[in-house]
């Protein structure tokens, strides 16, 4: 995965902010001209866009697959994070002004193969790892920076299982791994 420097790293969080700010004034994303920005960041990139509020959770969408430029990924995950998150009503003004900001630049998922389920703990690297899990129509992703609120393995895998709405303690012969790395970076950098 490319690194980005410090100076891309600042324009893509500017355009995530500027397409929540574009989100409040005109009710959607903001139409990226890809144009102005350097080839490496209108390369197909899957990125998450979190939010956070006072050090919670305030919002976080993404792509698990690149599939276009990363500059348009970020301004339409900024966007989705901040007015379509599921688990939070839409932003308001007071709150922007409140907002901490990290995007994750995820590497191909790569599917991993197991025996069992402990076979399967035993390949996780903890702190390192994102995990996405699929069972039928049933599927969750954890960033690798969710490790530090669970740091635990059994717990990260419980809390997984359960945002897929499945029970914590769920396995079954048609369940499906995936393991991809990010690169990470914030406001706080």
């Amino acid at each position: 995965m490319p690194l980005f420097s410090p100076a891309e790293q600042k324009q893509l969080l500017d355009l995530a902010r500027a397409s929540i700010q574009h989100g409040l004034d005109h009710g959607h994303a903001l139409t990226v001209d890809a144009d102005a920005f350097d080839t490496h960041l209108t390369e197909h990139g899957a990125a998450f866009v979190t939010l956070e509020k006072h050090r919670q959770l305030r919002g976080c969408i993404g792509s698990v697959e690149a599939y276009r430029p990363l500059v348009e990924d970020v301004a339409e995950n900024a966007w989705n994070a901040a007015f379509r998150d599921p688990r939070f009503s839409p932003l308001n003004q007071n709150e922007f002004k409140l907002l901490q900001l990290e995007i994750s630049i995820l590497t191909v998922p790569e599917k991993m193969t197991f025996a069992s389920e402990q076979d399967f703990i035993d390949q996780i690297v903890p702190g390192t790892d994102g995990i996405v899990l699929q069972d039928g129509y049933r599927r969750s992703l954890f960033l690798p920076a969710v490790w530090e609120k669970l740091p635990v393995v059994d717990t990260f895998l419980s809390h997984l299982k359960q945002k897929a709405g499945l029970p914590a303690n769920h396995w079954s012969s048609t369940i499906t791994f995936k393991r991809f790395y990010s690169f990470e970076f914030g406001d706080d950098d």
